[in-house]
């Protein structure tokens, strides 16, 4: 067995007290946004490399779903720090699509909702596709004609 002992002057003391208690403050930092994304779906969507509307309408199509060319509204969107009971809901929907909005709480995201034409449903039925960084991190589809409907690209 080796003992190394060394006399540590109280500056090298306070030093080796400070490093500890960044290295534990950013581990404990880091904990909470792991297991955020946690307890996700597996699936094998690509939801990276999209940016352009062309690339999302072409995202829609592999879904299944043939949408107008060009979106019907786009708006500037922060994900909130505190996810509400609705917030919460619509994470739910996300979680078993692969994604999890709790990733970029406080972030800033662009939010494309098209027109869908070829859903089997009497009323209006349109796509959001929350984009950041050229990438979908949130998305539905959903109805808000009669009793409305959400939910996420796979229609289950």
């Amino acid at each position: 067995m080796f003992v190394y002992t060394m006399k540590a002057s109280g500056l090298k003391f306070f030093a080796v007290v400070a490093v500890s208690v960044i290295v534990l403050a950013s581990a404990v930092g880091i904990l909470p946004s792991i297991s955020a994304s946690a307890d996700v779906a597996n699936v094998s969507t690509d939801y990276k490399n999209i940016s352009t509307e062309e690339e999302m309408v072409d995202f829609l199509s592999k879904m299944g779903y043939e949408a107008e060319p060009v979106p019907i509204q786009v708006f500037e969107v922060n994900i909130p720090n505190n996810f509400n009971s609705i917030y919460e809901q619509y994470n739910e929907i996300q979680r078993s699509q692969g994604l999890n909005l709790k990733r970029y709480a406080g972030k800033d995201a662009t939010v494309y909702v098209y027109k869908i034409n070829n859903y089997e449903y009497d009323g209006n039925v349109f796509a959001t596709l929350f984009i950041r960084n050229r990438r979908v991190i949130a998305g539905d589809i959903c109805s808000k004609d009669g009793d409305g409907f959400v939910h996420g690209f796979e229609n289950s």
